[in-house]
C-alpha cells in the first residue's frame, strides 16, 4: 500500500467526524434561506392535495412563476386562479407524467410559453390500496408509471437546462412508506422505494454540478383525499399530517438546500430501528401501531 492510500485511509474517519460535527452545529444555528423571487416552479399533480398547497406556499414565499401539471383540468384551473389572484403569475397544463411523449411535448410548450423551469417538484402520485392478489395488473403498472417512471421523464425534460444555467433544484415528494412499507399498499410502497433510490442516485450524481441541488421529502401519512379512509390504531399518538405542513417544510427545505426531510422528524427513528432490530420486533411494532390493518378502511380518491 503506497503512502497516498494510507494517508487517505487515516484521514477518512477524520473527515466523517468533521462533517458530523458540522451538521450538528448547523442544526443549532439558523439556516440561511435563499430568495425565490427569480424562480420558475413546476409542480406535477399540482391541482389538489399536497401539490395544491405546495403551489400556494411557493407563491406566498415569492416565487416568480408557478406552473401546474396534472390530469384534472377543473382542479388545475381552480388552483391556478387562486394563485393568480394572490399576485403570482401562474399557468397550468394538462399532462400525464406517466406518458413519456406527453411529458416531453408539454415541457417544450412550457419553455416556449413560460420560460426555463428552475425548480421541478415531482409530486404526482397514485395509490390503489389493495393487496397484491387483489390489485389489477393495469393498476399496478399505473402506480409504477406515475410514481416512479414519471420522475425519469420530467427530470430528463428539465434537468439539462438547469445544468446549463448552473441553477436549479429537483424536488421529490416521497413517503416514509418507501422505507417502512405497510400491507395493503404494495403498489405504492414499491413505487416510492424505487423513487427514493432514483433520488438518492440523482443527488449523488449532482454533487459536482454547481448550482443544482435535490430535496427528497419523506412525510408520514398526510390527510389528503388520496389516503382517505386510512386509519392507524392510535391517532392521538400518530396523527395524520396536514398538507399545509408538508408544503411549508418542503419549500423551506428548498430554500435551505436540504437534501432529505423527514416529517415529522421522529420518522428518522423508525429508519434507525429498522437497521438493527430483528424482524420479530419490527412486526410487533407494526402490530402495536396498527399498520397491519390501516388500509382495511381505505377509500382513496374518488
Amino acid at each position: 500500500m503506497d503512502l497516498k492510500c494510507l494517508g487517505c485511509m487515516v484521514l477518512f474517519p477524520i473527515h466523517i467526524l468533521f462533517y458530523i460535527l458540522k451538521a450538528s452545529v448547523c442544526l443549532l444555528q439558523p439556516s440561511r434561506r435563499r430568495t425565490l423571487t427569480k424562480e420558475v416552479v413546476l409542480i406535477t399533480g399540482g391541482g389538489r392535495g399536497i401539490g395544491r398547497h405546495l403551489a400556494l406556499e411557493f407563491a406566498m414565499q415569492g416565487a416568480k412563476k408557478v406552473i401546474l401539471w396534472g390530469r384534472t383540468e377543473k382542479c388545475l384551473k381552480e388552483t391556478s386562479e387562486e394563485i393568480s389572484q394572490s399576485g403570482t403569475e401562474c399557468h397550468y397544463f394538462l399532462c400525464d407524467v406517466a406518458n413519456r411523449e406527453e411529458v416531453y411535448k408539454q415541457a417544450k410548450v412550457v419553455r416556449e410559453k413560460v420560460g426555463d423551469v428552475t425548480i421541478l417538484v415531482n409530486n404526482a402520485a397514485v395509490v390503489h390500496g389493495k393487496s397484491l392478489m387483489d390489485c389489477d395488473d393495469d393498476a399496478l403498472l399505473k402506480s409504477q408509471h406515475i410514481n416512479t417512471m414519471g420522475q425519469f421523464w420530467t427530470t430528463k425534460a428539465f434537468l439539462p437546462r438547469m445544468l446549463e444555467l448552473q441553477h436549479g433544484h429537483v424536488v421529490c415528494i416521497n413517503s416514509i412508506l418507501s422505507q417502512s412499507p405497510i400491507p395493503g399498499a404494495i403498489d405504492y410502497c414499491t413505487s416510492k422505494a424505487s423513487s427514493l433510490a432514483f433520488m438518492e442516485s440523482l443527488t449523488l450524481g449532482l454533487l459536482d454540478c454547481p448550482g443544482v441541488g435535490c430535496t427528497t421529502v419523506l412525510p408520514f401519512h398526510t390527510n389528503t383525499e388520496m389516503f382517505q379512509g386510512m386509519r392507524v390504531r392510535f391517532p392521538a399518538l400518530f396523527p395524520p399530517l396536514k398538507p399545509e405542513t408538508v408544503a411549508e417544510r418542503t419549500v423551506d427545505a428548498v430554500r435551505t438546500n436540504t437534501a432529505y426531510v423527514y416529517i415529522p422528524w421522529t420518522m428518522r427513528a423508525l429508519v434507525v430501528l429498522k437497521s438493527f432490530m430483528p424482524q420479530a420486533a419490527l412486526e410487533e411494532i407494526h402490530k402495536f401501531s396498527g399498520t397491519y390493518t390501516c388500509m382495511n378502511t381505505f377509500k382513496g380518491r374518488t
